[in-house]
């Protein structure tokens, strides 16, 4: 399969231009909207075709698949005109900026014939596919979930601090706090949060949520630009608990470890280096030859977006509010 990536930015530099390249697939263009920035990519990736506008790569015949990590608020706009074009898109998260943004891109990309799927990595990387099990086979009742995901932020010209461009630090990495949240707990009844803005940005850099479940449990939701990097996941249950450190974007060329206690019994599992953005890769590709649906496909992504839609209108009236969609 020949991917073209739409866009420059850091994250197809550092991670998913290298993991597309580790598979059996290929990257044969990136567009850019600066041709300049486009060829200097392609000198350092070695990437056959380059592009000085996104439609241009869309019109490629030779491209089956595109890579979409814009910023958010252009997400949907260019998955859009990617099924237009009939390719496949692997759209990084989030999908779209609100649920009925999501959902109207997956019908979208199902009226058209193409996959669609959401790059939420960490949930296929092996740590995470064994949390869940244990989680579903081992523990028992499962009472709470605690999960986050913060770092610092000094850049004011980061496009994650555009409002224009649906940044926040719950957009981009408290996404996937909620996402761990309700993996192990599922969809939340009520939502309730708290934001700061800490360069009155237009955005939170700091958020802070409770998700409310029935029968008393509950899952704290974490995130933002103002503390130093930490990254994590807690379930704790009737029998026992289970918790993952940096749960998201592993660091450095170590392996990861899952710590568990299960009716007594500790136990630490260890995970050899991985590159969960070529899981992704293969995932995505598998499901396209073979016409399946995405584990993290629009349904999910509208999913993970009511509960942060949730959170925001919370924020913003200053009380707990039901999810869309229980």
């Amino acid at each position: 399969m020949n991917f073209g990536v739409i866009s420059t930015a850091n994250i197809g530099r550092a991670a998913v231009v290298p993991a597309i390249r580790a598979t059996d697939h290929d990257v044969l263009a990136v567009a850019s909207r600066d041709p300049e920035s486009a060829d200097a990519f392609a000198d350092a990736f070695g990437v056959p075709r380059a592009y000085g506008s996104y439609d241009e790569l869309l019109a490629d015949d030779d491209v089956d698949a595109v890579y979409n990590p814009l910023p958010n608020a252009l997400h949907a706009e260019w998955t859009k005109k990617a099924a237009d074009a009939g390719l496949h898109v692997l759209c990084e998260k989030p999908l779209a900026v609100s649920a009925d943004q999501a959902r109207e891109v997956g019908d979208y990309c199902a009226e058209r014939g193409v996959t669609l799927m959401e790059a939420f990595m960490y949930r296929y990387h092996p740590r995470t596919e064994r949390a869940v099990e244990i989680v579903r086979e081992e523990l028992g009742d499962v009472r709470s979930v605690k999960a986050a995901f913060q770092f610092p932020m000094d850049d004011p010209e980061n496009v994650r601090l555009d409002s224009d461009l649906a940044g926040g630090s719950l957009m981009d990495v408290g996404c996937y706090a909620v996402s761990a949240a309700r993996r192990f707990l599922g969809e939340p009844d009520r939502a309730y949060a708290t934001t700061h803005d800490a360069g009155d940005y237009g955005v939170d850099t700091k958020l802070a949520g409770v998700l409310e479940y029935g029968e008393g449990k509950t899952a704290e939701v974490s995130c933002g630009f103002e503390t130093a990097d930490a990254q994590w996941y807690r379930v704790e249950a009737e029998n026992g608990w289970l918790e993952a450190r940096e749960a998201f974007v592993p660091r450095g060329e170590g392996g990861v470890e899952l710590e568990y206690e299960v009716g007594g019994r500790h136990a630490v599992e260890t995970f050899d280096p991985t590159d969960q953005y070529r899981l992704e890769v293969e995932h995505f590709a598998a499901c396209v030859e073979a016409g399946r649906t995405p584990h993290t496909d629009a349904d999910e992504a509208v999913r993970n977006m009511e509960t942060i839609d949730a959170l925001y209108e919370s924020a913003e009236r200053g009380e707990s509010v039901e999810v869309e969609g229980r």
